[in-house]
Formats: C-alpha cells, sequence, structure tokens
C-alpha cells in the first residue's frame, strides 16, 4: 500500500452513519444508529461498557462490518468491509490493543505494508524523511531505530498514531486513548490531538475518562444499549449530567466509604527485600482488611511488584509471607494455595482465555473444589458462576457466549468474578478500573472496599491517583523499582505526584 508523502488532511470528509446495525447471534449490539460527523471535528462517543461504542468504531475502521445500513464520505456511500477498505478512504482505527510488530523498528512499523511496492535505499530514505516531518508535525520525540518492543506503552501508542498519518488518514478513530498513559504523557496526547484536528483530522474517541472528554471534544454522542441516544455540544454538559444521559440514572462518583482498619488487624502479607529485573529490595506488610496503594509511573516497578509477589515474575531475593507461612519463591500454584489472587494489568493477555466462554474463564481459578474424580460437577459450577456473576453486575454473558464477546467493563468484571468465587485473603489488583464505565467502575470500587471490611488484604496499582488515594488506607510511591515514600489517605495528589516525578 503506497501513501502520498505530504498528507492534505484539510479535505477530511464529512462522515455520515446511517441506519448502522449489527447482530452477534441472538444478541444485537448495534440498532439503527444514525449521526453525522463534520470535518475537522473531535468527536465523543461515550456510554457505559456494553453501549456499542467500540463496536462503532470497528465498523468505521474495517475491523468487523455492520449487518445493517451504510456509511457515507462526503454523501457518498463507501463500502468499509476491512481495515483495507477504511484505509483506502482515509480512515484509521486505533485500537486498545496495539498491533505493532515488537521485534521491528519505530521506522518500519510506521511504514509497515509498504514493503512489498519498493525495496530501495531510495525508499528507505523517503520513509526516513516523511518519519522525521511526522515527528515535528506531532512533537513525538522518538528514535526511529528503536525497536518497537523496547519502548514503554505510551510510545507505542505514539507509534500507531504515526502509522495512521502516515497512510495518509483523515480521520483517527480512537478506543480508549489515554487507558494505559501515565500524567505527563496524558497531556501530550491531548495536545496532539488538538493539534492534528486543527490541521484538518477528524477524530472520533471514545473514553470514559469524562473531564478528559469535556476538555477536548467539540460534540458528544451518547449510545445506550446499542441506541443512539443524543448528540449535543459538549461544552453544554458536566460529567453528572453525561453520566445521567448514559446510564439513564443517576449514579454516585464518590469512591466508597472505606472502613478503617481495626488496631487488632493482624499482619496478612508481609514483603521483604523482594527483588527481581524490575524490582530492588521492596519491603511492606498489608493486614487483615487493609488497601495498600501502590502509586508511581508506568515503569516505575508497580506492576512488577505484584507480579512478582504472585510468582508470575521471578525473583532474584527476597520473600512473600501470608499469615505467617512464606511462600516458596516463583511459584503461581504456591501463592494461589494460599490464598493470593491476581488482577492483572492486562486482562486480555494475563488475565482472561479469550478463545473459551465467559463461565469456563470465571470457574477456572477454583476448578478443583468442583471436581471429583477428574470430572467437573456442572450443576455446582452452573450455580456458582450465575450467582457470582450476578454479584458483580456482569452483563451480555449467556452460557456458551465467549468471554471475547463483551465489553471491556464486563470482561474486567469477569475477571475479578474468576477470584471472588473462593474470596481470597489477599488480592492484587492492577489497574482495576482500566477501560470501565462510571457506573462499572463504581461497582469495581465497591467490590474491593467490601472485600476489605470481610478481612481481605488487598494491594492496589493504579495511574488514577484519585483512585488510588480515594481507595488506599496508605500508599506507597514507587520509582526505578523502589518504594520511595510512603503517605497515608490524607495525602494530596500533589504530594504523590512530586515523589513519582522527582528524586
Amino acid at each position: 500500500m503506497d501513501t502520498p508523502e505530504r498528507v492534505n488532511r484539510s479535505t477530511a470528509p464529512e462522515i455520515t452513519v446511517s441506519g448502522i446495525g449489527k447482530r452477534y447471534g441472538a444478541s444485537t449490539v448495534l440498532r439503527d444508529i444514525t449521526l453525522s460527523v463534520a470535518p475537522g471535528e473531535i468527536h465523543g462517543i461515550m456510554g457505559e461498557n456494553g453501549a456499542g461504542k467500540s463496536t462503532l468504531l470497528k465498523i468505521l475502521g474495517g475491523a468487523i462490518a455492520a449487518d445493517f445500513g451504510v456509511v457515507k464520505l462526503d454523501d457518498r456511500e463507501v463500502k468499509i468491509a476491512e481495515p483495507r477498505d477504511a484505509i483506502a478512504q482515509g480512515i484509521s482505527l486505533i485500537s486498545q490493543e496495539l498491533a505493532l510488530v515488537p521485534g521491528l523498528s519505530v521506522l518500519e512499523n510506521v511504514f509497515l505494508g509498504r514493503w512489498a511496492n519498493t525495496g530501495s535505499l531510495l525508499r528507505s530514505r523517503r520513509d526516513a524523511d516523511h518519519l522525521e516531518r511526522l515527528l515535528a508535525e506531532t512533537g513525538f520525540e522518538l528514535d526511529p531505530r528503536a525497536m518497537a518492543g523496547d519502548l514503554p506503552i505510551g510510545q507505542q501508542q505514539q507509534v500507531e498514531i504515526l502509522k495512521a498519518l502516515a497512510r495518509g488518514a483523515k480521520v483517527l478513530c480512537m478506543d480508549e486513548p489515554t487507558a494505559v498513559l501515565n500524567e505527563a504523557e496524558k497531556a501530550k496526547l491531548l495536545k496532539v490531538i488538538r493539534s492534528l484536528a486543527r490541521l484538518g483530522t477528524t477524530v472520533i474517541l471514545v473514553s470514559h475518562y469524562l473531564e478528559e472528554v469535556l476538555g477536548l471534544v467539540d460534540r458528544v454522542t451518547i449510545l445506550r444499549d446499542g441506541q443512539h441516544i443524543t448528540t449535543e455540544d459538549a461544552s453544554g454538559h458536566t460529567p453528572e449530567s453525561l453520566v445521567g444521559l448514559m446510564v439513564g440514572r443517576e449514579v454516585d462518583f464518590l469512591i466508597p466509604e472505606v472502613r478503617p482498619v481495626p488496631p487488632e488487624a493482624k499482619t496478612v502479607v508481609q514483603v521483604a527485600g523482594l527483588s527481581s529485573s524490575k524490582v530492588k529490595d521492596v519491603s511492606f506488610t498489608v493486614r487483615q482488611g487493609e488497601i495498600l496503594g501502590i502509586a508511581g509511573l508506568v515503569g516505575s516497578g508497580r506492576s512488577e511488584t505484584l507480579l512478582a509477589m504472585f510468582g508470575a515474575d521471578r525473583t532474584t531475593s527476597g520473600y512473600v509471607q501470608i499469615n505467617g507461612r512464606r511462600l516458596r519463591a516463583n511459584s503461581i500454584r504456591e501463592a494461589i494455595k494460599a490464598g493470593m489472587a491476581l488482577v492483572p494489568e492486562s486482562r486480555k493477555e494475563q488475565g482472561l482465555v479469550m478463545c473459551r466462554p465467559v463461565d469456563e474463564n470465571i470457574a477456572l481459578s477454583t476448578l478443583s473444589g468442583r471436581s471429583l474424580g477428574g470430572f467437573v460437577r456442572v450443576a455446582r459450577e452452573k450455580a456458582a458462576v450465575s450467582e457470582i456473576s450476578h454479584s458483580v453486575d456482569l452483563r451480555g454473558a449467556r452460557r456458551g457466549s465467549l468471554i471475547a464477546d463483551l465489553s471491556g467493563g464486563n470482561q474486567q468484571k469477569a475477571l475479578f468474578a474468576k477470584w471472588l468465587l473462593n474470596p481470597p485473603a489477599v488480592l492484587l489488583v492492577d489497574e482495576p478500573t482500566r477501560g470501565v464505565d462510571i457506573a462499572a467502575k463504581a461497582r469495581i470500587h465497591g467490590m474491593i472496599a467490601d472485600l476489605a471490611a470481610k478481612g481481605t488484604a488487598v494491594v492496589v496499582v493504579s495511574s488514577e491517583l484519585e483512585e488510588v488515594i480515594g481507595l488506599s488506607h496508605r500508599i506507597h510511591v514507587m520509582r526505578q523499582g523502589r518504594i520511595v515514600a510512603e503517605f497515608d489517605r490524607n495525602a494530596s495528589r500533589d504530594e504523590v505526584m512530586a515523589s513519582a516525578f522527582l528524586k
């Protein structure tokens, strides 16, 4: 696929979708969606998990085909049945799951798909010059020779944006673009989105960060249960008014009340001198009913600390002790047996088996308790899964449906349900509400607080400082693999941020 060296995005088309519908079996995901997006507009698509937001973006980006309806560009009907159709029309989809080749360089990833047409050194020089212009235009600071797989997630996302622009994208469809970014990376990306829009690029954005959306978009479209509710100017809305439209009811925005830890509460978790390739001499304790928050920048060692505790990352020294019992190092089986559970950062890569049904995923971690002589007690499993699914408000899941067919928020609820079938003594949670809507976020916060109230020791890692501060009894801040500061729940956002950034 060849694309022009200089892209004139001032010719971005008006996009109109009319009567768009999508079904999966008996489930209707989108029904009769009709809306228009103006050239150069930043347009927000909002709704609860399962409302159909990502499905609509995937249809525009050619990742899936609509069953009904038409897409028009400047009043011209176009067929978008696969990604190459969308790219040919100047539309690029940037999904939550980035599509880079880790073993290729930034330059090679940006121009991926064009090699078959040319192989000369001249082409390589032209590509390098083209990338240099795009880097200057966006303000991204990337080494063209760096391997994509070695970059932090924020820079990998920048490569995805450059790849879209290099293909001549006039329309960027962005699904949760800031979900995996730290505060500084978010600010930089939002600045780039505004700059691209000023140059004429149309941006269609799905995000659960309400304040972020209101500060960025021109208009907002609300979807609910697969239907178009309204499209309005963003300037007339507040986060509360958006939520009212999204869910059709009032939602409590507040972090749930976290009960104080009783003075007599015993120590459940002791981490002593834990070290791995990314963690250096980490030590802390967590008492029964306590929520310990771990804050820090991406790459500070937050996630790696949880993985090392769980036995998923190989440790080189130190130990973890649960209720006085020292765990064998580097053994996930040992950690689970001792009552530890991990809700990982990436539900799709680390937490769920995407090609298997919802009920199997939920039942997987406690399978041995419902087995006899190598056979699963199906009736017992069905009853247990049904009860916990109702408890976490899991929606869109029928018996036999694949976990991959659920929305991101409902996949996250299923991941929690997997461990709540048998409530753990220790719960490690990494980015508990990434990519979920405000109602699902409130539900998940409530689950964490309830578990702590019942005596579970909880360790929470989150890039959202408000979440860490609001949920936690104590907060540790990590930098370069080490704990560098400790705060109580009365800490300010500025104090925690300063500890994360400043040496």
